[in-house]
């Protein structure tokens, strides 16, 4: 970024020695010193301690190729590295002589201004580098796809909004109104089974397109876009949307990302990378499902697709709206902070959407409470068309125990819990994979089994037995349906893996709904209600549905109230000073390293929880676990603390700590 001829500088620059130093040029025809255009570079390096922007003279070989937000190489520590040119100028804070370019690998101005803003920002809220974001923003280079010409679609032919799909929310007229006369709503839209989402969201998009301004559509998964992918070409026509994810071809995804930089388009369907998109004049930022772990990140700096957006929308002015079947207690703290609008349809609007959902806790008069429930049966019994049932666990046995003590069946070798993968399958450990052909119980020495919990694949060979009459298919692990055959059939799927059927289902079960609130996880609840609600959402109109649970624990589900199932979801985070309500950093480490970090002094009032044992499985090396917990208004404290904490075990050339700032889960 330049002002007149200066380079604005973000930080000033450490001085670093160069390898190579260049000497001024001198004109042949005046005899005069010629200035030397200065560059200043982001380096693609992960050391924490070398996290800033480094200034290099552009050599004259080279001028005038370098361009703000093209690819170069640099001689950076000895070698030739990555970078990305991020401004110009004549003028530069090192007081040496400077290193050269190396060389212009590509003229295409892939980096913006504005994601190089945000890439920082992000960088320092998750306590990360700055090249970690950006090879998360920007892709891989193709130099086939970089020759193709720039074809700009005129948007003078624009469809008409249509908001029909809206009526059933009050405020959703209102709401595309705002967006096609050029304003900024910020909504959290509870949505109801009867209107795709995926038709609704494209209208939105439209909307904002018709201002003139672009729209980033952010959803979980592959399965979800090709579905999202054809809602919007149906609104929007052919040519106008783009769809970026991480998995598609490296060819195909560059080439959508440069009709984006381009500005051939403006609006963006995509994965969590579709965050950092570089849409022009960006209007609208719509994140479906945002409880769906899928968005955070695996990897440093751990961040989530929910909160990059959040980031983006307040830096560039951009709407939002933050939607699904289900609400977050993220969702909610923006509603209750008053951030966001809270769009939902009247009660008796909700009622009529969702399914009837009948609870059976599987027992009758007293008696034990059975695999396959009266009601459920009898309920399969009644279906007139397609039967859907959750089940919460993928697999066949997943679960074993001696049949005679309970004993837990684990394995010899590791003492990992033994599983079977089929009927009539060898027993074998789940994390060695040792088989286990002729177990017998080390307690009582009894040689039979029993399975307390069963996969999709088990709980269909029940269903086919009970219901010949049916088309049994399954849906889950690395055999995931998109669609579901028409008919009488009856699809068994884990949570997730629940394909679409064209009509939607006559019934919805949800088996065992007590073993999905069972984990020991900090979102085990909203996680849970999160996949009820998107599977009962796939049912048809006036459609059944039976959940097999507490009637106390799923009364949200029967009120078909996520907002108020999140309000109070809130509220126990709040008294647990959990986040979104707080900050919270998860550190790991060796022990010797978190016990040094649990006696050091930390920023503000953060709590200091720790430090405990991570379980390991065999081979991994042992660590510990630390937790920092801190008030909202010092998390930036605590993140640049950590940030600093990184940096000088780099410059010492100490293996680096994980670190995770309000990790999705931990």
């Amino acid at each position: 970024m330049t002002t007149g001829d200066q380079l604005e500088l973000l930080a000033a620059p450490e001085p670093v020695p160069p390898p190579v130093l260049l000497e001024e040029g001198v004109d042949e025809r005046s005899g005069e010193v010629a200035p030397v255009r200065i560059a200043r570079v982001a380096v693609d390096t992960p050391l924490p301690h070398l996290d800033r922007l480094f200034d290099y003279a552009v050599p004259p070989e080279l001028d005038p190729q370098p361009v703000p937000g093209c690819r170069v190489k640099v001689r950076f520590a000895g070698r030739a590295t990555d970078g990305y040119v991020v401004g110009l100028g004549e003028t530069t804070a090192h007081e040496g002589r400077l290193a050269p370019l190396t060389k212009v690998v590509s003229a295409e101005p892939v980096l913006s201004a504005e994601v190089l803003g945000l890439a920082r920002e992000v960088a320092d809220r998750w306590a990360g580098t700055l090249s970690d974001v950006l090879r998360l923003a920007v892709p891989p280079r193709q130099a086939k796809v970089e020759a193709r010409p720039s074809v700009p679609r005129p948007d003078d032919d624009l469809p008409g909004v249509d908001d029909e799909v809206w009526h059933l929310w009050p405020d959703g007229p209102g709401f595309l109104g705002a967006l096609e006369s050029g304003t900024s709503p910020r909504v959290v839209w509870e949505a109801l089974p009867l209107r795709d989402p995926a038709v609704a969201v494209a209208q939105a998009a439209l909307a904002t397109l018709r201002s003139g301004r672009g729209t980033v559509v952010c959803v979980p998964d592959a399965r979800e876009l090709d579905h999202w992918d054809a809602a919007l070409t149906s609104v929007l026509g052919h040519g106008r949307h783009v769809v970026l994810s991480s998995g598609q071809k490296p060819a195909e995804r560059y080439r959508s990302f440069l009709a984006v930089a381009r500005g051939e388009v403006s609006i963006v369907l995509g994965t969590r990378a579709a965050a950092f998109a570089p849409v022009h004049d960006l209007g609208l930022v719509t994140v479906w499902d945002d409880g769906d772990d899928l968005y955070a990140e695996p990897r440093a700096p751990y961040l989530h697709a929910r909160e990059v957006l959040l980031t983006r929308a307040v830096r560039e002015d951009a709407a939002v709206l933050v939607g699904g079947y289900a609400r977050t207690a993220e969702a909610q703290s923006l509603v209750g902070s008053g951030w966001a609008r809270s769009m939902r349809a009247e009660a008796v609007t909700r009622r009529r959407a969702w399914p009837r959902l009948d609870v059976t806790d599987g027992s009758v008069a007293g008696g034990a409470p059975a695999r396959l429930p009266h009601q459920v049966f009898a309920a399969v019994r009644r279906a007139d068309g397609p039967v859907l049932v959750q089940v919460p666990r993928r697999g066949y046995r997943t679960s074993l125990s001696c049949q005679d003590c309970r004993t837990p069946a684990r394995c010899a070798a590791c003492d990992g819990p033994l599983a079977q993968g089929g009927r009539g399958a060898t027993l074998a450990c789940r994390w060695c994979g040792t088989e286990a052909p002729r177990w017998t119980c080390p307690t009582c020495g009894s040689a039979r089994l029993r399975a307390p919990v069963v996969g999709q694949l088990r709980t269909a060979e029940e269903y086919a037995a009970a219901f010949p009459d049916r088309a049994v298919v399954t849906s889950g692990g690395a055999d995931v349906l998109a669609e579901a055959p028409p008919g009488d059939v009856l699809v068994l799927a884990t949570p997730g893996a629940e394909p679409r059927v064209e009509g939607g289902y006559a019934l919805v079960v949800l088996m065992d709904t007590w073993l999905a609130l069972g984990r020991d996880d900090l979102r085990v609840g909203e996680e849970a209600h999160r996949r009820w609600f998107n599977a009962l959402a796939l049912a048809r109109e006036r459609a059944a549905a039976v959940a097999v649970g507490d009637p106390a624990t799923l009364q949200g589900l029967v009120r078909a109230d996520p907002a108020g199932l999140a309000e109070r979801e809130l509220a126990e985070r709040a008294e647990a000073h959990l986040p979104p309500v707080a900050r919270v950093a998860v550190v790991e480490a060796p022990a010797d390293v978190v016990a040094e970090l649990a006696s050091r002094s930390w920023p503000g009032a953060t709590e200091v929880l720790g430090p405990v044992p991570v379980p390991t499985r065999p081979g991994e090396p042992e660590h510990d676990r630390l937790v920092l917990r801190t008030p909202r208004r010092d998390g930036p404290a605590l993140a640049a603390a950590l940030k600093d904490l990184q940096s000088a075990r780099s410059a010492a050339k100490l293996p680096p700590l994980r670190v995770r700032i309000d990790p999705h889960a931990f």
